[in-house]
């Protein structure tokens, strides 16, 4: 009855180590997908990325026609046109013989 003691204690002893083995990939499998910067993650981040792209690119954009209204308006170049316009939309007054299209 000795020798079946030892032998199934030593079959329990030779399964700890893959058994750890095993937790400790299991723990950083599972983490490496759903972690902070996982495979999840980051699609996610890729997701966020395409977005501010396409914010950014709006704000380019609107920086833009603003740095073309500001190019018009130096004293190299003043457009009486375009003065006229920006007077009157600061000033919010229109003659009495005016018709305003709004855009």
């Amino acid at each position: 009855m000795n020798l079946v003691r030892r032998h199934s204690a030593f079959r329990l002893r030779r399964l700890i180590l893959p058994a750890l083995a095993a937790a400790y990939l299991g723990y950083f499998g599972f983490h490496a997908f759903h972690g902070t910067y996982g495979l999840i993650a980051a699609a996610e981040f890729a997701e966020e990325a395409a977005a501010l792209e396409g914010e950014l690119a709006e704000l380019r954009a609107d920086r833009g026609e603003l740095e073309r209204h500001v190019a018009l308006l130096r004293p190299a170049n003043l457009d009486p046109d375009m003065l006229d316009e920006r007077a009157r939309a600061a000033l919010n007054m229109i003659g009495p013989n005016e018709v305003i299209i709004l855009p």
